[in-house]
Protein backbone atom coordinates (compact mmCIF):
# COMPACT_ATOMS: atom_id res chain seq x y z
CA UNK A 1 0.00 0.00 0.00
CA UNK A 2 1.43 3.48 -1.33
CA UNK A 3 1.47 6.54 1.02
CA UNK A 4 1.50 8.23 -2.18
CA UNK A 5 -2.44 7.63 -2.62
CA UNK A 6 -2.85 10.76 0.27
CA UNK A 7 -2.90 13.79 -0.76
CA UNK A 8 0.82 16.00 -0.51
CA UNK A 9 0.21 17.65 2.95
CA UNK A 10 -0.04 14.42 4.76
CA UNK A 11 2.35 13.13 7.45
CA UNK A 12 3.10 9.34 7.24
CA UNK A 13 3.94 7.91 11.58
CA UNK A 14 4.23 5.08 12.85
CA UNK A 15 2.87 4.99 16.21
CA UNK A 16 4.20 2.34 19.25
CA UNK A 17 1.53 2.43 21.60
CA UNK A 18 0.08 -0.68 23.54
CA UNK A 19 2.53 -3.27 22.36
CA UNK A 20 1.73 -2.37 18.88
CA UNK A 21 2.85 -0.44 15.81
CA UNK A 22 -0.13 1.49 14.48
CA UNK A 23 0.21 3.62 10.84
CA UNK A 24 -1.40 7.15 10.98
CA UNK A 25 -1.90 9.16 8.72
CA UNK A 26 -1.57 12.95 9.96
CA UNK A 27 -2.05 16.70 8.94
CA UNK A 28 -1.85 20.10 10.26
CA UNK A 29 -0.33 21.96 13.07
CA UNK A 30 2.26 19.79 15.07
CA UNK A 31 0.67 22.03 18.18
CA UNK A 32 -2.42 21.83 17.35
CA UNK A 33 -5.51 20.27 19.41
CA UNK A 34 -4.85 16.46 18.45
CA UNK A 35 -8.30 15.13 16.79
CA UNK A 36 -7.93 11.11 16.21
CA UNK A 37 -9.77 9.91 13.31
CA UNK A 38 -10.87 6.26 13.62
CA UNK A 39 -11.97 3.92 10.49
CA UNK A 40 -14.78 1.20 10.26
CA UNK A 41 -15.11 -2.35 8.42
CA UNK A 42 -13.35 -2.87 6.22
CA UNK A 43 -11.95 1.08 5.71
CA UNK A 44 -8.33 2.25 7.07
CA UNK A 45 -6.76 5.47 7.07
CA UNK A 46 -7.79 6.11 3.78
CA UNK A 47 -11.37 6.57 4.33
CA UNK A 48 -10.55 9.92 6.04
CA UNK A 49 -8.49 11.29 3.07
CA UNK A 50 -11.64 14.16 2.26
CA UNK A 51 -11.41 15.13 6.63
CA UNK A 52 -7.76 15.50 6.88
CA UNK A 53 -7.64 18.75 4.95
CA UNK A 54 -10.43 20.73 6.67
CA UNK A 55 -9.08 19.63 10.08
CA UNK A 56 -5.79 20.84 9.00
CA UNK A 57 -7.11 24.10 8.20
CA UNK A 58 -9.11 24.93 10.80
CA UNK A 59 -5.87 24.23 13.11
CA UNK A 60 -6.28 20.88 14.30
CA UNK A 61 -3.70 18.27 14.07
CA UNK A 62 -6.06 15.55 12.61
CA UNK A 63 -4.32 11.91 12.75
CA UNK A 64 -6.46 9.20 11.21
CA UNK A 65 -5.27 6.12 12.79
CA UNK A 66 -4.93 2.68 10.76
CA UNK A 67 -6.47 0.69 13.86
CA UNK A 68 -4.94 -3.02 14.48
CA UNK A 69 -5.66 -5.42 12.03
CA UNK A 70 -5.69 -2.82 9.20
CA UNK A 71 -3.64 -2.25 6.15
CA UNK A 72 0.26 -1.61 7.60
CA UNK A 73 -0.46 -1.50 11.46
CA UNK A 74 0.34 -4.77 13.48
CA UNK A 75 -2.14 -8.10 13.22
CA UNK A 76 -1.67 -10.00 16.69
CA UNK A 77 -2.97 -13.28 15.83
CA UNK A 78 -5.64 -13.95 19.09
CA UNK A 79 -9.03 -13.23 18.69
CA UNK A 80 -8.17 -11.79 22.01
CA UNK A 81 -6.51 -9.37 20.70
CA UNK A 82 -9.51 -7.44 19.45
CA UNK A 83 -12.03 -7.31 22.01
CA UNK A 84 -13.29 -4.05 22.14
CA UNK A 85 -11.60 -2.71 25.98
CA UNK A 86 -8.01 -3.45 24.05
CA UNK A 87 -9.15 -1.53 20.87
CA UNK A 88 -10.18 1.38 23.40
CA UNK A 89 -6.55 1.03 25.23
CA UNK A 90 -5.25 1.56 21.52
CA UNK A 91 -6.16 4.99 20.78
CA UNK A 92 -5.64 5.68 24.86
CA UNK A 93 -2.27 4.80 24.58
CA UNK A 94 -1.90 6.54 21.03
CA UNK A 95 -3.06 9.63 22.22
CA UNK A 96 -0.36 9.52 25.16
CA UNK A 97 2.70 8.85 22.71
CA UNK A 98 1.42 11.41 20.78
CA UNK A 99 2.00 13.94 23.37
CA UNK A 100 -1.70 14.43 24.71
CA UNK A 101 -3.73 13.82 27.64
CA UNK A 102 -7.26 14.61 25.93
CA UNK A 103 -7.77 14.60 22.36
CA UNK A 104 -11.37 14.81 20.43
CA UNK A 105 -12.35 11.52 18.79
CA UNK A 106 -14.29 11.03 15.24
CA UNK A 107 -15.30 7.40 15.23
CA UNK A 108 -17.11 5.64 11.59
CA UNK A 109 -18.97 2.33 12.18
CA UNK A 110 -16.29 -0.14 14.14
CA UNK A 111 -14.34 2.82 15.33
CA UNK A 112 -17.40 4.60 16.32
CA UNK A 113 -18.03 1.78 18.14
CA UNK A 114 -14.54 2.27 19.61
CA UNK A 115 -15.23 5.76 19.87
CA UNK A 116 -18.50 4.78 22.17
CA UNK A 117 -16.33 3.00 24.63
CA UNK A 118 -13.46 5.18 24.49
CA UNK A 119 -16.06 8.06 25.95
CA UNK A 120 -17.35 5.79 28.11
CA UNK A 121 -14.48 3.80 30.14
CA UNK A 122 -11.97 6.55 29.46
CA UNK A 123 -14.13 9.45 29.83
CA UNK A 124 -11.66 12.11 30.74
CA UNK A 125 -9.24 11.30 28.29
CA UNK A 126 -11.83 12.12 25.84
CA UNK A 127 -12.98 16.23 25.16
CA UNK A 128 -15.71 15.52 22.27
CA UNK A 129 -16.43 12.31 20.54
CA UNK A 130 -18.08 12.38 16.86
CA UNK A 131 -19.78 9.10 16.02
CA UNK A 132 -20.64 8.12 11.92
CA UNK A 133 -22.73 5.69 11.50
CA UNK A 134 -22.10 3.73 14.53
CA UNK A 135 -24.55 2.73 17.04
CA UNK A 136 -24.41 2.47 21.31
CA UNK A 137 -23.53 -0.72 21.45
CA UNK A 138 -26.00 -1.67 24.05
CA UNK A 139 -28.80 -0.14 22.23
CA UNK A 140 -27.72 -2.16 18.83
CA UNK A 141 -28.28 -5.49 20.97
CA UNK A 142 -31.81 -4.36 21.95
CA UNK A 143 -32.26 -3.87 18.43
CA UNK A 144 -31.12 -6.58 17.00
CA UNK A 145 -33.10 -8.61 19.70
CA UNK A 146 -36.35 -7.21 19.50
CA UNK A 147 -36.39 -5.96 16.19
CA UNK A 148 -36.66 -8.50 12.93
CA UNK A 149 -35.44 -6.16 10.61
CA UNK A 150 -32.63 -4.84 12.20
CA UNK A 151 -31.63 -8.71 13.50
CA UNK A 152 -32.09 -9.70 9.59
CA UNK A 153 -30.02 -6.39 8.49
CA UNK A 154 -27.04 -7.70 11.31
CA UNK A 155 -27.02 -11.47 10.07
CA UNK A 156 -23.71 -10.75 8.50
CA UNK A 157 -22.25 -9.93 12.05
CA UNK A 158 -22.91 -13.89 13.10
CA UNK A 159 -21.53 -14.99 9.79
CA UNK A 160 -18.20 -13.24 10.58
CA UNK A 161 -18.04 -15.13 13.75
CA UNK A 162 -17.46 -17.90 11.57
CA UNK A 163 -14.12 -19.67 11.63
CA UNK A 164 -11.83 -19.75 8.20
CA UNK A 165 -15.25 -19.67 5.94
CA UNK A 166 -15.64 -15.32 5.94
CA UNK A 167 -12.16 -15.62 5.02
CA UNK A 168 -12.54 -17.81 2.02
CA UNK A 169 -15.65 -16.10 0.89
CA UNK A 170 -14.31 -12.17 1.01
CA UNK A 171 -11.28 -13.16 -0.73
CA UNK A 172 -12.67 -14.65 -3.38
CA UNK A 173 -12.62 -13.14 -7.06
CA UNK A 174 -9.95 -10.25 -6.04
CA UNK A 175 -12.24 -9.42 -2.90
CA UNK A 176 -15.28 -9.46 -4.97
CA UNK A 177 -17.89 -9.17 -2.14
CA UNK A 178 -15.87 -6.64 0.05
CA UNK A 179 -15.55 -4.66 -3.13
CA UNK A 180 -19.19 -4.89 -3.65
CA UNK A 181 -19.69 -3.67 0.31
CA UNK A 182 -18.56 -0.38 -0.89
CA UNK A 183 -20.28 -0.17 -4.28
CA UNK A 184 -23.43 -1.61 -3.89
CA UNK A 185 -24.36 0.25 -0.24
CA UNK A 186 -23.06 3.85 -1.52
CA UNK A 187 -24.63 6.00 -3.58
CA UNK A 188 -23.33 5.47 -7.72
CA UNK A 189 -19.92 6.56 -8.14
CA UNK A 190 -18.58 7.03 -4.90
CA UNK A 191 -15.95 4.35 -4.90
CA UNK A 192 -13.69 4.56 -7.94
CA UNK A 193 -12.19 2.02 -9.62
CA UNK A 194 -8.99 3.81 -8.82
CA UNK A 195 -10.09 3.96 -5.00
CA UNK A 196 -10.89 0.64 -4.86
CA UNK A 197 -7.80 -1.02 -5.96
CA UNK A 198 -6.16 1.35 -3.14
CA UNK A 199 -8.62 -0.48 -0.62
CA UNK A 200 -7.74 -4.12 -2.66
CA UNK A 201 -4.15 -3.55 -1.75
CA UNK A 202 -5.12 -2.59 1.65
CA UNK A 203 -7.09 -5.87 1.98
CA UNK A 204 -4.05 -8.42 0.70
CA UNK A 205 -1.58 -7.25 3.22
CA UNK A 206 -0.54 -10.93 5.15
CA UNK A 207 -2.90 -11.48 7.53
CA UNK A 208 -4.97 -8.78 7.24
CA UNK A 209 -8.34 -10.05 6.12
CA UNK A 210 -8.26 -12.56 9.59
CA UNK A 211 -7.44 -9.94 11.67
CA UNK A 212 -10.50 -7.54 10.07
CA UNK A 213 -12.53 -10.75 11.21
CA UNK A 214 -11.24 -10.90 14.34
CA UNK A 215 -12.61 -7.61 15.48
CA UNK A 216 -16.30 -9.29 15.06
CA UNK A 217 -15.33 -12.61 16.70
CA UNK A 218 -14.23 -10.60 19.59
CA UNK A 219 -17.16 -8.79 20.18
CA UNK A 220 -18.48 -10.41 23.18
CA UNK A 221 -14.82 -10.56 24.74
CA UNK A 222 -15.26 -6.95 25.84
CA UNK A 223 -17.06 -5.67 28.80
CA UNK A 224 -20.66 -4.57 28.24
CA UNK A 225 -21.35 -0.78 28.42
CA UNK A 226 -25.20 -1.29 29.41
CA UNK A 227 -26.43 1.61 32.17
CA UNK A 228 -22.53 2.99 31.88
CA UNK A 229 -23.54 7.04 31.39
CA UNK A 230 -21.45 8.83 28.53
CA UNK A 231 -20.22 12.24 29.89
CA UNK A 232 -18.59 14.14 27.58
CA UNK A 233 -20.02 15.70 24.66
CA UNK A 234 -21.39 13.78 21.40
CA UNK A 235 -22.67 14.46 18.22
CA UNK A 236 -23.93 11.85 16.00
CA UNK A 237 -23.81 12.42 12.23
CA UNK A 238 -26.15 9.89 10.78
CA UNK A 239 -26.65 8.83 6.90
CA UNK A 240 -30.33 7.70 6.90
CA UNK A 241 -30.19 5.99 3.86
CA UNK A 242 -28.07 2.96 5.81
CA UNK A 243 -29.00 -0.43 4.21
CA UNK A 244 -27.56 -2.17 7.52
CA UNK A 245 -28.36 0.18 10.63
CA UNK A 246 -32.03 1.67 11.63
CA UNK A 247 -32.11 5.43 11.50
CA UNK A 248 -33.69 5.41 15.24
CA UNK A 249 -30.31 3.64 16.58
CA UNK A 250 -29.31 7.51 16.53
CA UNK A 251 -31.65 8.59 18.91
CA UNK A 252 -31.66 5.74 20.64
CA UNK A 253 -28.04 6.19 21.84
CA UNK A 254 -28.39 9.42 23.03
CA UNK A 255 -30.56 7.99 25.86
CA UNK A 256 -27.20 7.06 27.82
CA UNK A 257 -25.27 10.30 26.74
CA UNK A 258 -25.37 13.64 29.24
CA UNK A 259 -24.86 15.86 26.67
CA UNK A 260 -25.60 14.44 22.71
CA UNK A 261 -27.34 15.69 19.67
CA UNK A 262 -28.22 14.04 16.47
CA UNK A 263 -28.07 15.31 12.91
CA UNK A 264 -29.63 13.68 9.73
CA UNK A 265 -28.35 13.69 6.36
CA UNK A 266 -31.54 12.37 4.56
CA UNK A 267 -29.70 11.38 1.03
CA UNK A 268 -26.59 10.14 2.71
CA UNK A 269 -25.85 6.28 3.36
CA UNK A 270 -23.58 4.37 5.45
CA UNK A 271 -20.76 5.79 3.80
CA UNK A 272 -21.35 9.86 4.44
CA UNK A 273 -17.97 10.84 4.69
CA UNK A 274 -17.35 10.58 1.51
CA UNK A 275 -20.68 10.69 -0.15
CA UNK A 276 -21.38 14.21 2.04
CA UNK A 277 -17.58 15.01 2.99
CA UNK A 278 -18.47 19.18 2.90
CA UNK A 279 -21.57 18.93 5.18
CA UNK A 280 -19.71 15.72 7.30
CA UNK A 281 -16.68 18.37 7.75
CA UNK A 282 -18.88 21.68 8.30
CA UNK A 283 -20.51 19.67 11.39
CA UNK A 284 -17.70 18.14 12.60
CA UNK A 285 -15.89 21.46 12.52
CA UNK A 286 -18.60 23.28 14.76
CA UNK A 287 -19.34 20.33 17.29
CA UNK A 288 -15.03 20.66 17.39
CA UNK A 289 -15.45 24.32 17.73
CA UNK A 290 -12.53 27.33 16.90
CA UNK A 291 -8.77 26.07 17.83
CA UNK A 292 -7.81 29.99 17.79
Amino acid sequence: MSEHEFPPHVDHLNVEANGQRFYAAAAGPQGGPLVLLLHGFPEFSYAWRRQLGPLAAAGYRAVAIEQRGYGLSTKPERVADYAADVLAQDIVDIATALGHDRVDVVGHDWGGLVAWRLATEHAERVRRAAILNAPHPSTLLQHVLYDPGQALKSAYIGLFQLPWLPEAVLRAGDFHLLQRALTQTSRPGVFSDEELAVYRDAWGQEGALTAMLNWYRAMSLAPSLADRRVTPPVRVIWGDRDTALNASLAEDALTLCDRGEVFHLPEATHWLHHEEAEQVNALLLEFLGSVR
